[in-house]
């Protein structure tokens, strides 16, 4: 069977026996800042397993797209040197939510393979848990008690976290051949282990203690890579169907040929699973970078960059096999299709970038290795080159082992955690994660918001719950900062880039200033404030009131941004999706993807396009559909949100539509004006927009206008005359700047001529130490090479007194490099006068803060330059 005939089969049996089958979310886990990725099949059903959200089925089946990089057997290193590890994989599941337990998940699980797949029941074993008795005489049903086996906490219980629900687990296993000699013998090669049935029955509490919860639970995980393997007669992961195209593709790119050699077959397998993964996050809106998920994605782009040059390819080349992985799983996941261009591109863009740093890299590598006295790259070499180049730790290691080095992956650990640590100083912490855990409760209570804010600005309301200190209390008094839910309410909770609206709640005797509004659960609006007068109690009845003036210009910037998303789109291409976004009342910001900085008539193109809209006054209409409803009328959905099975869909006059649960104006004209004020990037391969609309715009122009008449001042012009006057003044000082440069230029031939008596012989080497008056850095370096020619000194130093700091440049006639270093020098040099510096071989440049030092600068300078020639002889 082929995998996508084993998928589909999966997920058909299920929904025969009354589950129902769940599209596979986002890699990028939605409300769990915790996970880097979607790890497994029940994160999606995370919320319904502890009862904080309610589902309309009690039985779910999915086959989720997965990533790990980390944890036992999934570290980088390993992929591509067995047969069963991947970054990316596929976990089909079944699911149970307080419905069906062990007896039916067993026999769902036996009847499947045994039947649908027609596997071998004699080659099948199983675990349990060690005091699991009731699963092993529910499986005793199924196979012989020889082949069931019993495992530790470490192999056999599963849990959600430190706290919550947990339970033991039991794994379906496949033997490859004679059967096992004991438990240990399972992690053998000749068995792999294809399901794990999780049994949820206790609920783990602070202190450790579990107590059975009132609806157990089921959470399955079946490896599809791994049941392809079994279904297809093979042992390896790798030669599926899921895989054998991949690695084709990349064997003909690369022109080498599967099976050549055991290096070759590894390559092969890392840049397949790679691109894989790769395509999926990219997918799914991961942008590489230098942090967080941009970062796994690429180091794992790089990776396959190093693989393939391992292979002898020495250009770029993923972005020519990324189509393979969407022609063959483009069907079942859309989201590859959809962004099949911009997933080529930022490969193809990642690709180039890496090979622009990496003979950087490569030289202050293979320049580390030469002084080494060990064979140990040292952890502050390797941070450079992450910090600086973008070389992930493992493939510097890949690198420097090639080499025959090791890495002081300790020291470049500890380098990593001080600057994280610099990174979190100004962050004093606000106990979020505490208050979260209040909201959960509230949630797993029953409590619950109904929205009206997109018909009304104020709502009576009942006080359903008060946090005050991030603890629940029965009241809040005056002066009090409080959290509160209440319901109904017209406060719309911060969530969709969109800002919590502003307000008051009010009663007899009571008035609560509300500064902000969150949406922490997505059936869960909390307002955040202040109690002015009275006392806030629990259970009463209030009227909530939203500030409408803020509402309206929220709701302006809101729909500009759907507007601006259209217009970038049709200026710059289909590629363009939101990334990201913040709308508030005075301004707003739009995230997009895109590869290089706007032109300004691109620019000018956009706000054209979406002032015209406005102009015509497009009604702004909205429809509660279903997920696949709204997605069939071409509506956009955006990276790493997740919708519910309905959604609401924002629809302008058919020029828009995306699905938004924002608030909106009635029609365009009510934007009144567009105006774009900065296009910047955000990192690779992001762009971002700010603008403003409406009464924003008019203040904009406004303080333009009052800028104007302050530089016609400056420059002694009319306002109507500013920019002729500037254009002349520009001229006049580059014509100043041109006879300033001359005058120095004539100055420093001038000094050359008596530069010959100062230079000194050390060691039979012409060396020139001296300071002079340098307007700027690159000046002093011009004239370091220039004295170097002139006089014909073979090593110069040259120190200055540049913005109140000192400079230094050195340079090295290049005879001379194999034995005395430009950098070295400038950089002992700099240290002296308090600073660093540093660079090639034949020149380089530094300084320092210590201008004290500076009056002995000749002094010490040649004093470094007589130790670095200390035994050279010519």
């Amino acid at each position: 069977m082929k995998a996508s005939e084993i998928r589909e089969a999966f997920l058909a049996y299920f929904e025969r026996n009354g589950h129902t089958r769940v599209k596979s979310s986002s890699l990028i886990p939605a409300n769990d800042p915790t996970l880097f990725f979607t790890n497994a099949g029940m994160i999606q059903f995370k919320e319904a397993f502890t009862g904080e959200e309610s589902r309309p089925y009690k039985r779910a089946c999915s086959s989720q797209k997965c990533m790990r990089v980390s944890g036992k057997h999934n570290d980088l290193e390993v992929v591509g040197h067995t047969p069963r590890h991947h970054t990316f994989f596929e976990m089909l599941g079944n699911f149970s939510f307080g419905d069906y337990f062990k007896k039916e998940a067993i026999a769902y699980g036996w009847e499947f393979l045994t039947k649908d797949m027609g596997l071998n029941p004699n080659r099948l074993y199983v675990t349990v848990f060690e005091d699991d008795d009731e699963a092993e005489k529910l499986w005793l049903a199924h196979l012989p008690k020889d082949r069931i086996f019993r495992r530790g906490e470490k192999d056999n219980f599963w849990a959600m976290g430190d706290t919550g629900p947990c339970g033991p687990c039991s794994e379906i296993i496949w033997g490859f051949e004679s059967a096992p000699i004991d438990a240990a013998d399972l992690d053998s090669d000749r068995f792999m282990e294809i399901w794990n049935l999780v049994f949820m029955q206790f609920n783990r509490l602070a202190d450790g203690k579990m107590v059975p919860l009132a609806a157990p639970s089921i959470d399955t995980g079946l490896g599809l890579e791994r049941l392809a393997a079994v279904m297809q007669g093979v042992r390896s992961n790798w030669e599926t169907d899921l895989f054998i195209p991949i690695i084709a593709k990349v064997a003909k790119v690369c022109k080498v040929e599967p099976g050549q050699s055991p290096e070759v077959d590894t390559a092969l397998r890392v840049i397949a699973d790679h691109i894989r993964g790769a395509a999926f996050l990219i997918g799914d809106g991961v942008i590489p970078s230098n942090e967080g998920r941009g970062y796994v994605l690429r180091r794992i782009l790089r990776r396959a960059i190093r693989y393939g040059k391992r292979l002898g390819r020495d250009e770029p080349f993923l972005a020519s096999i990324a189509h393979v992985v969407v022609d063959s799983m483009g069907s079942v996941y859309p989201e590859l299709a959809i962004h099949q261009r911009f997933i080529e591109r930022v490969m193809d863009s990642e690709d180039r970038r890496f090979y622009q740093t990496l003979d950087k890299g490569l030289e202050l590598l293979k320049a580390e290795m030469g002084r080494a006295k060990k064979k140990v790259i040292g952890g502050q070499v390797a941070f450079n080159l992450y910090d600086t180049y973008g070389f992930p730790l493992d493939v510097t290691q890949l690198i420097a082992a090639e080499k025959g080095f090791s890495v002081d992956d300790k020291g470049f650990a500890a380098l990593m955690d001080k600057q994280r640590e610099r990174a979190r100083a100004s962050w004093k912490g606000t106990g979020e994660e505490a208050v979260a855990s209040v909201f959960k409760e509230l949630a797993a209570a029953g409590i619950r918001t109904d929205f009206v804010g997109y018909s009304d600005n104020s709502a009576e309301a009942s006080v359903l719950a008060i946090i005050v200190d991030g603890k629940p209390v029965d009241e809040a008094k005056q002066g009090q900062q409080v959290q509160f839910v209440a319901s109904p309410t017209p406060f719309y909770g911060e969530s969709g880039g969109q800002v919590g609206d502003v307000g008051l709640a009010v009663a007899e005797g009571l008035e609560v200033e509300i500064t902000d509004a969150k949406r922490p659960l997505p059936d869960l609006t909390v307002h955040v404030g202040r109690v002015r007068k009275g006392c806030l109690n629990k259970g009463t009845t209030i009227t909530l009131a939203i500030d409408a003036d803020a509402r309206q210009l929220t709701r302006c910037n809101h729909t500009a941004t759907h507007l601006l998303h259209m217009a970038l789109r049709r200026v710059l291409g289909e590629h363009v999706k939101q990334a990201g976004s913040l709308v508030a009342p005075s301004r707003f910001r739009f995230d997009f993807s895109h590869f290089q900085a706007m032109t300004a008539e691109e620019l000018a193109e956009v706000q054209r396009i979406v002032n015209e809209a406005i102009r015509h006054n497009y009604p702004v209409m909205t429809y509660d559909l279903t997920y696949d409803e709204a997605l069939s009328q071409g509506a956009l959905a955006f990276f790493g949100e997740k919708y519910a099975e309905r959604v609401r869909m924002l629809d302008i006059s058919g020029l828009s539509r995306e699905l938004c649960g924002g608030t909106h104006v009635s029609s365009t004209g009510e934007i009144g004006m567009f105006k774009i004020v900065a296009e910047s990037s955000v990192a690779a391969g992001v762009r971002r927009i700010e603008g403003v609309t409406g009464i924003g715009v008019e203040r904009y122009i406004d303080d333009l206008e009052q800028q104007r008449t302050e530089i016609a001042k400056m420059v002694r012009a009319q306002p109507t005359e500013v920019v002729e006057r500037i254009r002349k003044l520009a001229e006049q000082t580059s014509k100043l700047e041109r006879e300033l440069k001359k005058a120095r230029s004539g100055a420093v031939a001038h000094d050359l001529k008596d530069l010959k008596k100062q230079v000194k012989e050390v060691g039979g080497v012409k060396v020139l130490v001296d300071t002079v008056d340098a307007p700027d850095r690159k000046t002093l370096g011009e004239w370091a090479e220039r004295y170097r020619d002139k006089p014909g000194a073979e090593v110069v130093v040259l120190g200055s007194i540049i913005d109140d700091k000192v400079a230094c440049s050195a340079v090295v006639t290049k005879n001379l490099t194999p034995k005395v270093h430009a950098g070295k020098i400038v950089g002992a040099v700099s240290k002296i006068v308090g600073g660093k510096g540093g660079g090639r071989p034949d020149f380089a440049q530094g300084g320092g803060t210590d201008t004290k030092k500076f009056a002995s600068f000749s002094k010490e300078a040649l004093k470094v330059v007589r130790q670095q020639l200390k035994g050279v002889s010519k």
